[in-house]
Formats: C-alpha cells, structure tokens, sequence
C-alpha cells in the first residue's frame, strides 16, 4: 500500500550555536537518503511511498534528531492512506 505522510520533527534544543536547525536538518538528511519521494517545506516535511518504507523512514527521522545531539523532542506525523499522490492533492496550487 502507498501512503502519504508528514513529519514535523521538534528537537530540544533545535540545533547548536553553529547551526541553529541541526538536530532538524538531521532528520531531513535522513528523509532524503531514504529515496522515497519527498518536499521540504517550511513547517515539515512530506513523502510519499509504499507503507512499510515510509513508516520505517518516519521511525529513523526521530531518532536521526535525537542521535544529533537533542536532549528529546516530539514528531508530529500524519499518514494518509489514499489512493492518491502528492502531485494529485497539489497540482491545483502549483
């Protein structure tokens, strides 16, 4: 099965005083090697794949903020399982 999903990652703390998004951009890294269809937008990031691969990407991208340095933190996730695609939902507004 195909599904969509959603990940808003929210390390504590979000980054270091280098770089104030890394524990963030660690999990995004982790999205983007995953070869699963993905967009990164301002306030999360979506991808789209076949189940068993999305909800195994959405497990490593949390731990990804966590094993970066974040003392905790929560991802919002939302999983659609539809017949659809993320060009299908979006086509309209692009």
């Amino acid at each position: 099965m195909t599904v969509i999903a959603e990940i808003q990652v929210a390390p504590s703390p979000p980054g270091t005083a280098e770089n104030p998004h890394a524990h963030v951009e660690a999990a995004i890294v982790v999205i983007q090697a995953s070869g699963l269809r993905a967009e990164v937008g301002a306030l999360g990031t979506t991808l789209e794949g076949e189940a068993d691969q999305v909800w195994a990407t959405l497990r490593a991208a949390h731990e990804a903020m966590v094993a970066a340095g974040a003392t905790g933190g929560i991802s919002h996730i939302k999983v659609a399982s539809v017949n659809r695609t993320m060009d299908s939902l979006t086509h309209k507004f692009r």
